[in-house]
């Protein structure tokens, strides 16, 4: 399936976005529950490149630091360290986990490195192969541009979402532009994510699309009362309860914190129960609670650790900016008229 696009999908990625060079040594990584295919293409690519391709493939851990006792730490740290550049195609994360923190922790001595979790071919056709990522580019940091000057923030959406926040002055974004330069830790393309003032976050949060882990796709919204940042109602059906269940399993109180939220800007992102993707259906908005990765707090180098970590999607946002409209129901209203021409021309 997908055999011609998907090498080209690779191409794209390794060349375009990576920008790997010839001689240049790429780490990547997976298990036993990833998509063999799609490390196999990217292996070819980066041969076809004159790149040095290196394959790591562990047994499925638990994700993020819930899974450190469950992987080779030194000989993960230790190789993917003497890379130029790392793809983590792993289901199970190794992103949030200590393995990832030790690696990344020196921005002066890094491979740069993209988050791919549990991509599958079809996945990178759609949003990599056939999408302008040029054009997503300017996109995406046009908007990361007035989401970071911006002080407060309103978010609802037609599931029930009401929610405002503070921006923390001088805290980075995690913007994902599609192009990875040395050093830099980049998300899949489609998104632009950020740690707000924590203790500023209140209102409700109505999860409608996808909650992962442990859940997937939502029959029935959960929704989140917060109050400065903290979790402290969940109500809906099964799933609720089932969700704060996993959320109390920790005996981490971590676990009932927002630890960051994101904008969805994937032109061609579909809702299908793949957080990868659920985060980027265009218009959505993505909450993670739990464990804040350091990347999510320039201010903060050591980040805030959790047990794990968890997405949750809420459609069809509306967003303002300082009292400025800038999506409306998903759609791209502002904050300048090229932003909108730009979203236009991405077909959305």
């Amino acid at each position: 399936m997908y055999d011609y696009e998907l090498m080209d999908a690779c191409l794209k990625l390794l060349r375009d976005m990576f920008m790997l060079q010839p001689g240049e040594s790429i780490a990547i990584t997976t298990d036993t529950v990833s998509n063999d295919e799609i490390v196999e293409a990217t292996a070819q690519a980066a041969v076809i490149l004159g790149a040095k391709p290196l394959i790591f493939k562990i047994a499925a851990p638990a994700g993020g630091k819930a899974g450190d006792n469950d992987m080779p730490m030194k000989a993960l740290i230790d190789g993917i360290k003497a890379c130029d550049a790392w793809i983590e195609f792993n289901t199970k994360l190794i992103f949030y986990s200590t393995v990832y923190d030790k690696i990344v922790e020196d921005p002066e001595n890094r491979p740069r490195y993209m988050n791919q979790n549990g991509v599958h071919p079809d996945l990178l056709v759609r949003n990599i192969g056939k999408v302008d990522n040029v054009l997503l580019g300017k996109f995406i940091m046009g908007m990361d541009e007035a989401t970071k000057n911006a002080k407060h923030i309103r978010v609802t959406s037609p599931g029930g979402t009401d929610i405002e926040f503070d921006n923390e002055p001088g805290r980075e974004f995690v913007t994902a532009d599609g192009f990875v330069r040395k050093g830099e830790v980049k998300m899949f393309p489609g998104q632009i994510s950020w740690a707000p003032r924590f203790d500023s976050i209140n209102g409700v949060l109505v999860v409608d699309g996808s909650q992962n882990p442990p859940i997937g796709l939502v029959d029935t919204p959960i929704r989140f009362t917060v109050e400065k940042g903290e979790i402290t109602k969940i109500e809906g059906g099964m799933e609720a309860k089932n969700f704060e269940e996993w959320l109390k399993s920790f005996n981490d109180p971590q676990m009932f914190r927002v630890a960051h939220l994101a904008y969805g800007f994937g032109p061609e992102a579909k809702l299908t129960g793949d957080v990868v993707e659920d985060e980027r259906v265009w218009g959505c908005t993505e909450w993670g609670f739990g464990n804040v990765g350091a990347i999510l707090t320039s201010d903060i180098p050591e980040g805030i650790p959790g047990a794990s970590h968890s997405d949750g999607i809420c459609l069809n946002c509306s967003v303002w900016l300082d009292g400025v409209q800038v999506l409306d129901e998903g759609v791209v209203v502002g904050p300048t008229p090229e932003l909108v021409e730009y979203a236009r021309k991405l077909g959305r």
